[in-house]
């Protein structure tokens, strides 16, 4: 699979009398656009075929699944009153717009050295990001999108996955909601992991559809940790960072990995 037959692939399963297509070639990024509103999405192919590689036909029809329900958020009105339990944070790299592509400023918060706090409103089987409009033209305060976005992570399920590996023990969770990554805003949560914890409790979120937490009991787990946040990294729909985090007083310290079981 080369990104010619995959753009083809994609073009063909795609298509639509009220889209269209543009092609990328020097950033190897399809982009797929709504006639009437010119909204669209953009993917990068080089992605995708890493996917494909190891999910073959799986990959694809994610793919075009996630398009068609994104674009079909966008051509409808959008709400927040009377929908504030579909209001969630979602985490993003700091390299993710911090604009829509109309260039109207998304509503987000600093989170890491890595990361930041966007918020969607949840429309079923696709989201839309709020932006500062939406948030004027609702007449919603940011302490409210806040407020409502962390109540309801908070009240979301985390049945976590146990790993034991060359004595360190790893959870994962991976329900795919949308919000796996996301939890890793509920404090209550991760205060009850630290308190399962023996050795140095460590977090990652390499896309938004994973929260890793590990109990590091000796220098291997770091290598193992930053190996399977990497891993994660490169096949994640959303990648958001392949760097861990140290978890030490309710804070979160980005973890360089050297190598030799070295760390920073």
């Amino acid at each position: 699979m080369n990104s010619k037959k995959m753009r083809r692939e994609l073009e063909e399963r795609l298509k639509s009398p009220e889209r269209t297509f543009l092609y990328d070639r020097e950033k190897d990024q399809l982009r797929i656009e709504d006639k009437q509103t010119g909204r669209g999405i953009t993917v990068a192919l080089p992605g995708i075929i890493a996917k494909w590689q190891e999910q073959k036909e799986k990959a694809i029809e994610e793919t075009v699944y996630y398009v068609a329900e994104g674009l079909s958020a966008m051509t409808g009105d959008v709400q927040l009153s009377g929908k504030e339990k579909n209001i969630f944070p979602v985490i993003r790299s700091t390299s993710f717009p911090e604009e829509a592509e109309e260039g109207v400023p998304f509503f987000f918060d600093s989170h890491t050295a890595e990361t930041r706090i966007y918020y969607a409103l949840d429309m079923g089987k696709t989201y839309r990001l709020i932006d500062k409009k939406l948030l004027e033209l609702e007449g919603w305060k940011e302490t409210q999108i806040r407020e409502t976005a962390l109540f309801n992570v908070r009240s979301l399920s985390a049945n976590f996955k146990e790993d034991q590996v060359a004595g360190n023990i790893f959870y994962f969770l991976n329900s795919n909601d949308g919000y796996d990554a996301s939890r890793i805003l509920n404090e209550r949560l991760l205060g009850e992991m630290k308190s399962k914890v023996e050795g140095t409790m460590a977090i990652a979120v390499p896309h938004q559809d994973v929260l890793i937490i590990a109990d590091i009991r000796n220098h291997t787990g770091y290598d193992i940790l930053a190996q399977m946040t990497m891993s994660f990294f490169a096949s994640g729909r959303v990648p958001i960072t392949a760097l861990s985090f140290l978890y030490e007083d309710n804070e979160l310290e980005p973890i360089f990995i050297l190598g030799k079981n070295k760390t920073k």
